[in-house]
């Protein structure tokens, strides 16, 4: 048991932490949609070296292709706005989750919807509200909508995490190699379309447009593969070992390692308004942990 705690929170950690090394990578010209797209190829390449089947899975199963939309845009949404935005605010609005699980698992997987999850739904709304809600130059506050481009990231990865686990959810009875190609392959995959438009747009730069690179971001970007790869089997060993609802919890102490991290470093402020936003999203999120799973 506490080996597996111990796994989750590792993945948690990894998580928490990712903004910094994309944001070194940005600093030297490698946009982080495109640092997605290298740091998710290698882990593709060896998922297809020891599992060759999981392709044909994946190109003949249609739902898996679902899965891979939704691996691909949280992983895009998140990273991105994590180097543009404030990572404290952009973490709290991805973990609007909760908010998005109950939805989408009454459309897509026919869950009642009961009094406690309405009640975790108001209390996320209400939440976010006071997170997104800024005082305006005369002193009145602005609706509570997103104020900037990370903030609509963090909420779509947020929305895009919610249905990859409700997908991982209703393909729980397909092989594991499968599903695990198919987020791995959208993070490469969705990243990489965005990437490409925008390049082509102008709007980011190509990789290696400023010139070379310096020694180390080779190096960093194949270890951050690894990091990420074994991060996702950490998970695995500890989710398949331990009650989903210790699981849930344990995972959300990403939003502490983000949170402190980012203000040590200066790449997020805590305010009063984002802690007790922060604390009605987080008393949600561990509400739902909570629940017994359907």
């Amino acid at each position: 048991m506490r080996w597996a705690a111990l796994a989750l929170v590792f993945n948690a950690l990894v998580w928490g932490l990712s903004w910094w090394p994309f944001r070194q990578f940005e600093g030297q010209g490698l946009h982080p949609l495109w640092a997605t797209v290298l740091i998710y190829l290698p882990t593709v390449a060896v998922i297809l070296a020891f599992r060759p089947q999981a392709m044909a899975q994946l190109l003949r199963e249609r739902p898996l292709w679902v899965l891979m939309l939704a691996a691909g845009t949280t992983n895009a949404a998140f990273n991105w706005a994590a180097v543009i935005g404030d990572v404290v605010r952009v973490v709290l609005l991805f973990y609007l989750m909760p908010l998005w699980s109950v939805l989408l698992a009454r459309w897509l997987l026919n869950e009642p919807l009961t009094w406690a999850a309405g009640a975790r739904i108001v209390l996320a709304l209400l939440g976010a509200g006071i997170v997104l809600g800024a005082p305006a130059t005369d002193g009145r506050w602005v609706l509570p909508l997103p104020q900037s481009l990370p903030d609509g990231l963090g909420l779509l990865g947020g929305f895009a995490f919610a249905l990859n686990n409700v997908m991982l959810r209703r393909q729980a009875h397909r092989p594991e190699e499968g599903r695990a190609l198919a987020m791995f392959a959208g993070g490469a995959v969705v990243a990489g379309a965005l990437a490409t438009v925008l390049s082509a747009q102008g709007r980011i730069a190509w990789p290696l447009a400023g010139g070379a690179w310096p020694w180390w971001m080779p190096a960093g970007v194949l270890a951050m593969s690894a990091i990420f790869l074994c991060a996702n089997l950490a998970l695995q060993f500890g989710a398949s070992r331990l009650p989903a609802n210790v699981s849930s919890v344990l995972m959300l102490s990403e939003v502490l390692f983000a949170a402190a991290s980012a203000a040590l470093l200066g790449a997020g402020v805590i305010s009063g308004s984002l802690l007790v936003g922060g604390a009605l999203i987080v008393l949600a999120a561990v509400w739902a942990a909570r629940e017994p799973a359907p």
